[in-house]
């Protein structure tokens, strides 16, 4: 116990201003080039959701048993590095540091995974009140922000213990998924959620959880998931829809405006994204698909 609490302190001590760059594009410079393949495969029956990227490696979550897996995006082969807790592994991102903080669906968690040596240096429990599902994560100068797509409420995670911040405002908790995706508002200052259930973007404040709604004139982003923000362009993965919404947003973050979508014939349910070079990745959950040990799992690149 006293190796876990030394841990979270290091969490903790790590200079705000660094923590907030894993939220950009520290691994986005690097170009994706010619030999690098457009679609590689995960194990069978892994059931992706989650992706962060670093340095050329793909990191993967899966819904089954939370393991995390690691590939190239040079050649697309990879390997299992931590070993799940038995619970699902869904939405990720990686600091500066190599430390991955991992969203843990249905156990009402949070941990963060070394990626060099797949070990968990902390681990965070949310809530124990269900139904919960810890979807999604982002990283921000003040520290870790997660979503409860089954929950009013977000947590924080800024040292040893996290913070739950309920959600108010235009925030409306409804059947089915609530928040999902997470990022960063072009500004930094406001975070920005969709949910699901209703199609809204929402900008929440970070620190009172009040929502209020980011106007897309008519647009919806029905089936939203992942969120990726690049500059002002905010990636949108509609999952079922088999595609992304490419939305432009101005600096505050209070308005923004639909100026394109990607899709490609290699999408089946595809759920989160990341960046590499002039390429975004996505690992396609299939849920259209009845899971089985021996059912096919892949990733897809397109250009963006």
């Amino acid at each position: 116990m006293s190796h876990l609490v030394r841990r979270r302190t290091a969490l903790a001590g790590v200079p705000a201003v660094l923590l907030g760059l894993a939220s950009t594009s520290a691994a986005n410079a690097a170009p994706a080039a010619a030999p690098f393949p457009t679609k590689f495969s995960l194990p069978n029956g892994f059931q992706p959701e989650g992706i962060a990227i670093a340095r050329g490696t793909a990191y993967f979550g899966s819904r089954a048993d939370g393991d995390i897996y690691a590939a190239s995006l040079r050649t697309g082969r990879g390997k299992v590095i931590s070993q799940g807790p038995g619970t699902g592994s869904l939405g990720m991102k990686v600091d500066p540091f190599g430390r991955l903080f991992v969203a843990g669906a249905a156990g009402g968690n949070g941990r963060v995974i070394d990626t060099r040596t797949g070990e968990v240096l902390a681990s965070y429990t949310f809530t124990t009140t269900t139904p919960t599902f810890v979807n999604d994560v982002i990283l921000a100068k003040d520290g870790a922000y997660f979503t409860d797509s089954q929950r009013p409420v977000f947590y924080r995670v800024a040292g040893a213990k996290p913070e739950t911040i309920p959600l108010t405002g235009d925030y409306q908790h409804l059947p089915g998924n609530n928040a999902n995706g997470i990022s960063l508002t072009p500004d930094g200052r406001a975070l920005i959620m969709v949910q699901s259930s209703t199609g809204f973007l929402l900008r929440v404040d970070r620190r009172t959880g009040v929502a209020r709604r980011i106007d897309l004139g008519a647009a919806l982003m029905t089936n939203g998931d992942g969120l990726l923000l690049l500059g002002r362009t905010l990636y949108v993965v509609q999952n079922r829809l088999n595609k992304i919404a490419v939305l432009e947003l101005n600096h505050t973050g209070t308005k923004g405006e639909v100026v394109g979508e990607l899709t490609s014939p290699d999408f089946d349910v595809p759920t989160t994204v990341a960046a590499f070079g002039s390429r975004l990745y996505l690992p396609n959950a299939r849920f259209t698909t009845s899971p089985t040990p021996t059912t096919e799992y892949w990733v897809t690149a397109v250009e963006r």
